[in-house]
């Protein structure tokens, strides 16, 4: 019956709410008369009945003028009340008004207050019966409410609360907080816990999700309280910013799945507005391979500054159409151009800088994917190597004042050909900053950004959606992480503290564990971790390092790296060779480019770069032991450690 109910037209469930404030209003004018009385039908009833009944006949207008049938019962929260008293107020003035005028004797006053009281309880209690007794649909028919636990009970813990309730798809079972003085006490109806109690509560409620709500919280606590919930099988999330909160306009759509930002525990460092607008402000600015991860978040900081004009140079056509499209829908009034070309093509680099005169260029432009470059040496090397060195002399000439190079970890003590050619595009700015040019070189190295096309974040999130198994190479493998936006905000500060030929180092913070990082993101998906007896829902995979990739990575190849005016900003100093030697090189790697001679590229990268060396003799076997690895990366840690702190 009550599902027959539920699924009446709205209309008609209307007028079955008409007729009921009808019979309830009445009720409350016969209950009144009879509690003040003290008789079952009073005789001002007989006799004033023709005027008496007029009060609750007015009052139902002005219910629909309150709104009273807009709201729909199964969703109404407990501030629905105000109205009812509103309405059962106006209800109490009519019949005032209607007994008045119709000069209706006998009619005791204190009956009026009776009505009032009995007429508000009656309507907002069979209100609130029905909203508790009717099924509640979800997108699904016959799925019931997904239960969730409010991890805060503050400002915005409250308005989530609010938030899922008056949803179709959630139902807040119970509020969880430290604070002492407010544990025990019911919030919206809803009672709150100790987090100690948080077991408990999502077997015997069978909680489906828990939502963090407190964004006022650090990154580092934010982390503390989420790895608390990571053991839980339940699907975590989150309320990450403020903006909502202080407007107090909390929705379902603020509420998102856990960010790995979450899971570092690290907050960043507001930029140096100073650093930031440099290089910046009413120039000229060219960004390399502006539709790249890096790339395209280093185009929307830029912006921020005021630049005179952007010129985003990408290669790939879908990829500049769409960071062009963004930037002039945010910055209709800037001059952004968009150019398509390859920082290989000696001739159009040189016609774009001569005909877009350019102060600073920031090069992100490489290839970046360490196993698709090992298969492909010599475009390895021709775009990272060559596309530097063209962009590089094309800037001389065109007398650029900066030129930025985005470097990567990978570059130090390379066992790729990736991190050896970006090493080498370092070599070749560190030489030419020693020419005296025109042209002011820096270097900025750092790790993986979240969110990049190359992360193993997304790639994570991708295989626990179609239900695993989550592939990692190796299980002792350390990766820093950084977000995007920070990074692009440090590669700019960076750039604007360069002397000529600094190779500038930013502080990852610590080092993530691949498999704690896969453990984690399965686990606050609200799944387990299949076992080696097969209980659990989600593998993991070890499937072997692949060609050229390293258990860990660092950031310096020599000691003592220097401090900046930014704490997160670290300068190297670093050998380097003189620029004949470094045209030597070029000319032997331009050679065997033009007889693809992918060995004769690698033995020339081994005598360029040092420090190089390939996968072969670099990968340490996978059955090595768990105390060996823990060993190995306890002393790079600790190398890398001093690095960057």
């Amino acid at each position: 019956m009550l599902h027959t109910l539920s699924n009446l037209p709205r209309s008609t469930k209307k007028i079955l709410l008409v007729c009921a404030d009808f019979f309830i209003l009445y009720l409350a004018l016969w209950s009144s008369f009879f509690i003040r009385l003290e008789e079952w039908w009073p005789k001002v009833l007989n006799d004033h009945w023709q005027t008496i009944v007029w009060g609750p006949i007015l009052a139902i207008p002005a219910f629909f003028y309150l709104g009273l049938y807009n709201a729909v019962i199964r969703y109404i929260a407990p501030r629905f009340m105000i109205t009812i008293i509103k309405a059962s107020s106006i209800a109490t003035l009519f019949l005032f008004s209607v007994v008045a005028m119709g000069m209706a004797k006998g009619v005791p006053r204190s009956s009026y207050l009776l009505y009032w009281v009995i007429a508000t309880m009656l309507l907002g209690g069979v209100r609130m019966v029905v909203r508790e007794i009717l099924p509640v649909p979800s997108k699904e028919a016959g799925v019931l409410k997904k239960r969730v636990i409010v991890y805060g009970a503050g400002a915005a813990g409250t308005q989530t609360a609010k938030a899922l309730q008056s949803s179709i798809e959630y139902e807040p079972v119970a509020f969880v907080d430290n604070n002492k003085d407010i544990q025990g006490w019911e919030i919206l109806g809803v009672k709150v816990y100790s987090p100690s109690q948080l077991p408990v509560l999502v077997k015997e409620r069978r909680v489906a999700e828990v939502v963090v709500s407190i964004p006022s919280l650090s990154r580092a606590a934010r982390k503390q309280v989420i790895d608390s919930l990571a053991p839980l099988p339940v699907l975590v999330k989150t309320l990450p910013g403020l903006p909502g909160i202080l407007d107090g306009n909390v929705t379902i759509d603020d509420i998102k799945v856990v960010e790995i930002e979450d899971l570092l525990g690290r907050d960043p460092v507001a930029p140096n507005e100073a650093l930031m607008a440099s290089c910046i402000q009413g120039k000229t600015v060219l960004v390399s391979g502006a539709g790249g991860s890096i790339g395209s978040e280093l185009c929307r900081q830029i912006v921020k500054q005021h630049p005179r004009r952007l010129l985003l140079f990408e290669l790939n056509e879908f990829n500049l159409y769409a960071i062009h499209r963004e930037i002039r829908e945010r910055h209709p009034d800037l001059e952004v151009i968009p150019l398509l070309g390859s920082v290989q093509d000696d001739e159009r680099v040189r016609d774009l800088l001569r005909d877009w005169p350019v102060d600073t260029i920031y090069h992100a432009a490489a290839y970046k994917h360490v196993p698709i470059v090992e298969s492909n040496k010599v475009e390895g090397v021709s775009n990272n190597i060559f596309g530097t060195y063209t962009l590089a002399r094309a800037a001389i000439d065109a007398r650029v004042s900066t030129f930025i190079l985005i470097s990567t970890d990978k570059a130090v003590r390379p066992t790729s050909v990736m991190g050896a050619s970006k090493r080498f595009a370092e070599i070749i700015l560190q030489g030419l900053a020693r020419t005296k040019g025109p042209t002011r070189f820096s270097m900025v190295r750092f790790g993986n950004v979240l969110g990049s096309s190359g992360s193993v974040v997304p790639l994570f999130r991708r295989q626990i959606r179609s239900g695993g198994p989550v592939t990692i190479t190796h299980p002792e493998m350390t990766r820093y992480f950084m977000t995007i936006p920070e990074a692009a905000q440090l590669v700019i500060q960076a750039g604007a503290m360069g002397q000529g030929g600094d190779v500038f180092l930013l502080d990852m913070g610590k080092p993530v564990r691949i498999m704690d990082l896969a453990r984690n993101m399965i686990e606050l998906s609200g799944l387990t971790v299949r076992d080696e007896q097969g209980r659990g829902e989600i593998a993991i995979k070890l499937t072997g390092l692949r060609p050229g990739e390293k258990l860990y990575e660092e950031l310096l190849i020599g000691e003592n790296p220097l401090p900046t005016e930014h704490p997160r900003i670290k300068r190297a100093e670093e050998e380097f060779l003189n620029w004949p030697e470094v045209a030597a090189f070029l000319a032997e790697f331009e050679d065997s480019i033009h007889t693809n001679d992918e060995k004769k590229l690698v033995s020339i990268l081994q005598r360029s770069v040092v420090s190089y060396k390939p996968h072969r003799q670099a990968v340490p076997s996978i059955r090595k032991s768990g105390e060996q690895c823990a060993a190995t990366l306890g002393k790079r840690g600790g190398e890398l450690e001093t690095a960057t702190t």
